[in-house]
């Protein structure tokens, strides 16, 4: 396993599935658990230290409210965490993104966007830090960069061939 995906909530399953997709994209091998960092702590030491022991490169653990999930994994591992603000309380995942971000010196954690475009985000930043080390991984993420440079392309292309339409008096 390269990437493990630690969740507080079976809730934020859903919220995850585009970082699952994109690790299925590369090719990348992961895991992906139910874990609290206030809830079942034990458990979530478990899952670090097994993951440790697996050879996981990078850790992605997405959390709404205080958020402490990412931060708590940061400190207890030296592998990569990138932690991902979910949209769960009244304040639309900003306090998520604040607990997350606001790391105290020493203890870093990536940050992504909030919800389901920061998941994806974290998946292809996993993708990346793999790549470093990883020339075919590399070849596979310039592939995606530049197919979606294509794609920007496409569109603005299909936008100005069409015939101007008359514009009202």
């Amino acid at each position: 396993m390269e990437v493990l995906i630690i969740v507080g909530s079976k809730n934020d399953l859903t919220e995850m599935d585009g970082a699952v997709q994109v690790l299925k994209k590369f090719d990348t091998s992961f895991e992906m658990h139910v874990s609290s960092a206030h809830r079942s702590l034990k458990r979530t030491i478990g899952l670090i230290e097994s993951a440790e022991k697996n050879g996981a490169k990078v850790i992605i653990a997405a959390a709404g409210m205080s958020a402490h999930l990412p931060g708590v994994i940061a400190a207890l591992t030296v592998i990569p965490v990138i932690g991902v603000p979910l949209n769960s309380s009244a304040l639309n995942g900003l306090d998520s993104l604040l607990s997350i971000v606001q790391m105290p010196s020493g203890i870093p954690v990536a940050t992504t966007a909030i919800g389901k475009s920061g998941a994806t985000n974290a998946a292809l930043l996993a993708v990346s830090i793999l790549a470093v080390s990883n020339a075919g991984l590399t070849e596979k993420l310039k592939k995606y960069r530049k197919e979606m440079e294509e794609s920007v392309t496409l569109a603005d292309n299909e936008l100005n061939s069409k015939p101007a339409r008359p514009r009202p008096l």
